[in-house]
């Protein structure tokens, strides 16, 4: 990327400067990014051996966790660095380049929540017509549109920030290059970009969210028409784990409605650890807790390992 201003690379300041606090930290988010390695990376492993997972609820669950570790990974290990061996510096261009990544992850993330919506919809609205409505290649349309209209929302922004001035401070208080922490260096005037960042931000979040609201209004509305207490749980149970994951995502980004010259940069990092770092590693075990399939489907590849290893001890 172009550099037009003085600043060559930007420091991190990070969660905190508390020494004894940096140790404690790295251990936990090491904890906290092996899981969210091993349960997305075994989320998307355990869809693609069980055919049983091959519908399109679990094909819009295996992007999803895709997209989890992506995102994780574009922060996590720059964040341990920081805390073990005080690494701090990020070049102006990895500083981009670390932006972009989590726009368009952030950006494809909000819109697979809202295509796992539908296909609940689809699926609980209209079962008959669940086969030739949600095909193979309706979804993997869906997808592809999702990651476009990411890399897109996401070249807006990165071209939105770095073509302002940074010719004063290069200090982020942040512990990654966050859109609006980095708005905030530029010496040049930023009204019209924290404008443009608001608007991207509320069009994706409200779109989305109004998705996800009308699916579930239309699901809520078949549930209360149903007469059977077995269909009623059904229905229920399918779209439960799905409902506590957009629960979790929607609670903070919020923030991202506000221009960054009202953002306190403190509660900022805060909510950024939620849905950086937790938000990644509570999905695949929200979704393996709240499913039989997936359980079964576990349970099935422990039993092919346990078999496959007793039978290689034998030999």
């Amino acid at each position: 990327m172009k550099n037009n201003t003085e600043v060559t690379d930007f420091i991190l300041l990070g969660l905190t400067n508390v020494p004894e606090l940096q140790v404690p930290l790295f251990i936990m988010f090491t904890l906290v990014y092996l899981i969210t390695l091993i349960g997305n990376l075994g989320m998307i492993m355990l869809i693609l051996l069980d055919s049983r997972l091959h519908t399109p609820m679990y094909f819009f669950l295996s992007n999803l966790s895709l997209v989890d570790f992506c995102y994780s990974s574009t922060i996590t290990p720059k964040v341990m660095a920081g805390l073990l061996i005080g690494d701090k510096v990020i070049s102006y261009n990895a500083c981009a380049a670390q932006m972009l990544f989590f726009v368009v992850f952030a950006t494809v993330e909000s819109y697979l929540l809202a295509l796992m919506a539908y296909d609940r919809y689809a699926a609980v609205y209209k079962p008959l017509h669940y086969t030739t409505t949600m095909t193979t290649g309706v979804c993997a349309r869906l997808a592809i549109r999702s990651y476009v209209l990411g890399f897109l929302n996401a070249s807006i922004n990165i071209r939105d920030t770095f073509c302002l001035s940074f010719c004063m401070s290069n200090v982020i208080h942040h512990f990654f290059c966050d859109v609006p922490a980095v708005m905030t260096l530029a010496c040049s005037n930023k009204d019209i970009s924290e404008l443009i960042l608001v608007l991207l931000s509320s069009f994706n979040v409200f779109f989305a969210l109004l998705v996800i609201l009308i699916s579930y209004l239309f699901i809520f509305i078949t549930v209360l028409k149903m007469h059977t207490g077995e269909g009623y749980q059904e229905a229920l149970s399918t779209c439960a784990s799905h409902l506590v994951t957009v629960s979790i995502f929607g609670t903070v980004v919020i923030m991202y409605l506000q221009p960054g010259s009202s953002h306190s940069m403190d509660t900022d990092k805060i909510a950024s650890v939620f849905y950086t770092m937790l938000i990644p590693m509570l999905s695949p075990v929200v979704y393996s807790l709240r499913n039989r399939e997936v359980k079964s489907a576990f349970k099935k590849v422990v039993e092919k390992t346990k078999f496959s290893l007793g039978f290689v001890l034998v030999t």
